[in-house]
């Protein structure tokens, strides 16, 4: 299939524009039609990614396994539930992919087999979870795990999300007050201290030197940045060496390195809790939490999990042989398979790393905010001291 980009008129005479997935145009008008959309015009997106395209934000994901679990419960078929979910959906994108997965099912193919056509909207754990439920006859329940790790994830993020906030803030607070100095106030009392003829402390000396290469030379230093940038992606996205290079300095970053773990290795837990209760075999369960973990370290670590697993070792054994998980967790999966508990010992260990998560973040925010204020107050002390100074010496040299 490919992306068009569609104008299209609502049975309420809007005109509304999008994109969708469509075999051609002829197909896009029909995928129209059943939205209840009369097709206007429509042209193939041709040489662009579908990375932006396809991806729906996590809560548009919680309310589709709510709601559908829901009209599941209440004994309403799959394909009236997805239809309901398609006229409700206020989401544009998302409302185009749920009318995919009618189209699907209408076409006789199953709900996690639909679902498979979006991996970058329903994910390979999202999938076999969607199978496992299908086969066991219990879709309904699957689907409300699913909705609850779903707002763990959505918690987790936000933890992740307060770590980041408030140093950018700052930061961006200091860049700001930097660049007012340097532009504005330093090149004027520049001019200032060459009619006075005084020598200069170096400090002053590289404030004003700083100051003429930042006028000078701004937009130098934008197009630095921006090269850097894309430099940055574009080795990340095609060099295996280099993306583990830097998920490894990700991880050794001094604090955020190891609540950065904490919270990968949270939401594994979690995810890997959900498919072994769902009845997915623990080997498969490994693999599809290697496409999840979003760092290719922690990925490997799973991935030879997965194989001493496979070669006969038990999950306890499996696990206390790499480096992932601290002896503490490993011994709670230990006592789980002694006592046949394997299930309510991986849940604990969720909540072991979504507790320790919490806990991380808030001493971690306690410390940081004090810190960052004494840098912002010290770069501003700093400033003031190198400008301040040599207008005290014209002041005390004047004639009086």
């Amino acid at each position: 299939m490919a992306m068009f980009a569609y104008k299209a008129m609502t049975p309420e005479g809007r005109q509304v524009r999008g994109e969708m997935d469509a075999v051609n145009l002829v197909d896009l008008e029909m995928r129209l039609k059943r939205m209840d959309m009369d097709f206007i015009t429509g042209q193939p997106l041709k040489g662009r990614s579908l990375w932006g395209q396809q991806r729906v934000p996590r809560r548009e994901l919680i309310n589709f396994c709510f709601h559908l679990e829901q009209l599941t419960r209440a004994g309403v078929p799959i394909l009236e539930g997805l239809t309901d979910l398609r006229d409700s959906t206020d989401h544009p994108r998302f409302r185009e992919v749920v009318a995919g997965l009618v189209e699907s099912i209408e076409g006789g193919r199953n709900l996690s087999t639909a679902a498979e056509d979006y991996p970058l909207v329903f994910d390979t754990v999202f999938c076999s979870l969607l199978r496992a439920g299908e086969t066991s006859g219990n879709l309904a329940h699957v689907l409300r795990q699913i909705s609850d790790n779903l707002k763990r994830d959505d918690e987790l993020a936000a933890f992740g999300r307060k770590i980041v906030i408030y140093p950018a803030i700052v930061s961006l607070i200091i860049a700001i007050a930097l660049t007012v100095a340097l532009v504005f106030l330093v090149p004027q009392l520049g001019s200032l201290f060459r009619m006075a003829g005084q020598e200069l402390p170096l400090s002053t000396r590289l404030l004003i030197g700083a100051s003429e290469a930042l006028s000078a030379y701004w937009w130098a230093l934008l197009i630095a940045v921006a090269v850097a940038v894309a430099g940055v992606q574009t080795a990340l996205a095609n060099s295996p060496s280099t993306r583990r290079q830097w998920d490894a300095l990700m991880l050794r970053l001094p604090f955020i390195g190891d609540i950065r773990r904490k919270i990968i290795l949270a939401r594994f837990a979690g995810l890997f809790a959900m498919m072994y209760g769902a009845g997915i075999p623990i080997v498969n369960a490994l693999k599809a939490s290697e496409n999840v973990a979003g760092n290719s370290l922690i990925a490997e670590g799973l991935r030879r999990v997965s194989e001493r697993i496979a070669e006969g070792r038990n999950v306890s054994a499996a696990f206390g042989s790499v480096t992932l998980f601290p002896p503490l967790v490993v011994r709670m999966l230990r006592v789980g398979e002694n006592t046949g508990a394997l299930d309510a010992a991986l849940g604990n260990v969720a909540y072991f790393y979504d507790r320790d998560v919490r806990e991380a973040v808030e001493r971690l925010q306690a410390m940081i905010e004090p810190l960052l204020m004494i840098i912002l107050g010290a770069i501003l002390l700093g400033i003031t001291m190198s400008v301040l100074g040599p207008v005290y010496d014209i002041i005390t040299r004047l004639p009086l």
